[in-house]
């Protein structure tokens, strides 16, 4: 299994909804086995820079291939990025 988890800051604090609402759409995308957008709750003692969390769960690489060359992955990316600072993203292999 493949962890996707993937980081946003968002350049305006007025647009964190936007990004939030937009990268939800991901999740109407067929080839996660999890998925959820999450806000961070910002607690954290040393950071809080980022805004908006994405996580999903992938059965393999190919699967999370898949998901990232589906039409509607482009699409919300055009229309997040312009409200994205900062995005970190990191996937992993499940144990």
């Amino acid at each position: 299994m493949i962890r996707h988890i993937v980081f946003f800051s968002v350049r305006r604090k007025e647009d964190v909804e936007a990004v939030r609402s937009g990268l939800l759409e991901l999740g109407r995308i067929p080839y996660s086995t999890h998925f959820e957008v999450t806000l961070n709750t910002k607690v954290d003692l040393f950071s809080n820079a980022i805004d908006v969390v994405v996580y999903a769960e992938f059965e393999d690489d190919a699967a999370l291939a898949a998901y990232k060359a589906h039409p509607l992955y482009a699409e919300t990316t055009s229309r997040v990025k312009p409200l994205r600072e900062l995005r970190y993203s990191a996937d992993v292999v499940a144990a």
